[in-house]
């Protein structure tokens, strides 16, 4: 089992900026890539980034989020990261972390959430 933790959200003005931070726990050497997503009210889950783990890490993005989104990871700590500028209002959500193991095919392992709100 993985466990995962998210921090580092909450009220932002837009054009601000905001670091989540994804700390994993437990069976850690399980894990091939973490990913972000986020999920607004009433709408559905939506991915937004990856990074892979095990290497150096290759990143990869939405197209939508790429010019102001950067994943990152420190494997040391066993945390990834979100970095997001230039927030807009449409940006807020809750955001997820979630971890993907070697043996499953998807995201597996899921952080509970945490609020994002941009205010205009």
């Amino acid at each position: 089992q993985v466990q995962l933790v998210e921090s580092g959200g909450g009220l932002v003005q837009a054009g601000g900026s905001l670091r989540l931070s994804c700390a994993a726990s437990g069976r850690t050497s399980e894990i091939v890539a973490m990913g972000w997503f986020r999920q607004p009210a009433g709408g559905s889950r939506e991915w937004l980034a990856a990074i892979t783990w095990t290497d150096s890490g290759t990143a990869s993005y939405v197209n939508s989020v790429k010019d102001r989104f950067t994943v990152s990871k420190d494997n040391t700590k066993n945390t990834a990261y979100l970095q997001m500028n230039n927030l807009k209002p449409d940006d807020t959500a809750v955001y997820y972390c979630a971890a993907r193991p070697l043996t499953f095919a998807g995201y597996k392992y899921w952080g509970q959430g945490t609020q994002v709100t941009v205010s205009s």
